[in-house]
């Protein structure tokens, strides 16, 4: 029987250059029996580097690798997983048209005596695996009918088939909602009450204080700094994965806005048809004056989306009433295009499917919002559309070429691409919902330094978020939503996290 706290997996001075450029410089890093060891960084720090040459996908690196203090050389993921090595992407590597089975055995199916696929068995382990993450589905069904948090739950019994004993699980949270979360955090607690090791990579650093027993820090490819449970805070892991302190993240902020820019009054949506688990915007009222970044908090499915969509003419179609005006003027965006016209841009909630067309190189993707402004006599010239583009994106500091499809850049950056184009409209009033949402903790700093800027030059910033801490270091006021309606406005310079979070949940006091 192994003691709590023994070393399943060490790995000691691993370091992999691609094209003369290290991803990984001198990295040790162990997996103990039972413990959720976190591992942070940037994108680009390493990370995915470090937890692929863990699990056989990556080779030719030096360094090496020892489980159970034995020393393994992996010539691929089937080696790995032979160890109880198994890794869960982000991108989940679940085949939608096969079923929940299928998937969990693909390429390990049972088979009886004559030969024949044992279904019936599958469905029996396939019940009993998915058992232990809390979760009973049809082992018949297929995989593209669950919801996400149903697949992410899927491949960890997946892993768990594989005997895994080391589990690592790449951004596991980032596309879940707070119940599947709390779910997914009940799973990984049981793992670990188990004995399993697990690496656990997040952008989420809440989770992190929550979960993690330990955490290692990579900057640059190198290790940076590592923290026991007791050390560990948001603040000093930040610091450490940016090199800077976290106070640097937020604007200073003066006090000094212009002309009412915005205002609603008793607004309120009617949707054709009820969506269930959301709130519409009934009875709000708000302001945003130029020069000015308001906050919308309130919990998961309190009408912040709702609200910010109906603005910008995109919403679920219905009929919305009170008042709205931009600059004294009445308005009622009727689309998107209507809304740009009017002065509004927005940056939407999911940028993969709300906000960008990944096929598409960086160039079209941040154009595609002036096209007409940059297009002579119907004909838009490369070159101006380049010279265009390449402008904003260097203010911004996006990394990756003009002609390069924008699913292949970063979070952050393809995130940063989305800002570009509402940015090129020349807005007077910016609509941003969770605009860093599953960005690393560098590209949220260039972020919040992109929207004080925009703020500084007399932009009216409205910005909904799930983060708190966002909420009160980036914005003027934050207006909180409970159940669809306006349940307070907060003056940031003398409210903190915690009357935010008392008014989301309806607290009157």
């Amino acid at each position: 029987m192994e003691e709590p706290g023994t070393p399943l997996v060490a790995l000691t001075g691993i370091s992999k250059a691609y094209g003369g450029a290290l991803a990984c410089d001198g990295v040790d890093f162990t997996v103990r029996r039972g413990e959720v060891h976190a591992l942070l960084g940037e994108n680009g720090a390493g990370k995915s580097t470090l937890v692929r040459i863990l699990s056989g996908d990556i080779t030719g690196y030096r360094g090496t690798i020892e489980v159970d203090g034995e020393p393994v050389v992996f010539g691929g993921p089937a080696d790995a997983q032979r160890r109880g090595i198994a890794l869960i992407p982000q991108e989940l590597d679940l085949v939608p048209g096969l079923s929940v089975a299928a998937n969990i055995f693909l390429g390990r199916e049972p088979h009886t005596k004559l030969g024949a696929v044992a279904r019936q068995r599958m469905h029996r382990e396939t019940r009993e695996l998915l058992a232990r993450t809390g979760i009973a589905l049809d082992p018949k069904r297929a995989v593209g009918e669950l919801r996400t948090g149903e697949q992410q739950l899927v491949a960890i019994a997946k892993a768990l088939a594989l005997d895994a004993r080391v589990l690592v699980m790449d951004e596991p949270t980032s596309a879940l909602t707070g119940a599947e979360v709390e779910r997914m955090v009940k799973v990984i607690d049981e793992l670990r009450d188990a004995g399993a090791g697990i690496v656990y990579i997040s952008h989420r650093l809440e989770e992190i204080g929550r979960l993690a027993d330990r955490a290692t820090v990579l900057r640059n490819g190198r290790v940076a700094a590592e923290f026991t449970a007791r050390d560990l805070t948001v603040e000093r892991v930040t610091e450490a994965m940016i090199g800077r302190p976290v106070q640097a993240f937020f604007r200073v902020k003066h006090g000094e806005t212009g002309d009412e820019l915005l205002r609603l009054d008793d607004f309120a949506l009617q949707p054709r048809r009820h969506r269930p688990g959301r709130r519409e915007p009934a009875g709000i009222t708000l302001t945003v004056r130029a020069g000015e970044i308001v906050g919308l908090g309130g919990l998961l499915g309190s009408g912040r989306t709702e609200l910010l969509e109906t603005l910008f003419g995109a919403g679920t179609p219905g009929r919305w009433h009170g008042h709205v005006s931009l600059g004294g003027s009445e308005i009622r965006p009727r689309s998107p295009r209507h809304a740009v016209r009017l002065g509004l841009a927005l940056v939407p909630e999911d940028r993969r499917i709300a906000g960008l067309a990944l096929p598409h190189s960086v160039r079209a993707s941040t154009a595609l919002s002036v096209v007409d402004r940059l297009a002579t006599a119907g004909f838009l010239t490369r070159r101006r559309e380049n010279d265009t583009v390449a402008k904003v994106l260097g203010d911004l500091k996006v990394k990756g070429a003009l002609t390069d499809p924008v699913g292949t850049l970063s979070g952050g950056n393809q995130q940063k691409v989305v800002l570009g184009r509402a940015l090129l409209t020349e807005p007077r009033l910016l609509l941003l919902d969770e605009p860093t949402r599953g960005v690393d903790v560098g590209a949220k700093a260039e972020i919040y330094q992109l929207l004080a800027a925009a703020a500084a030059r007399g932009i009216g910033v409205l910005l909904a978020s799930s983060e708190p801490a966002e909420l009160v270091g980036l914005c003027d006021r934050v207006v909180v939503l409970h159940d669809g309606r306006g349940a307070a406005e907060l003056d940031t310079h003398d409210a903190g996290e915690a009357e935010l979070l008392a008014a989301a949940m309806g607290a009157t006091d």
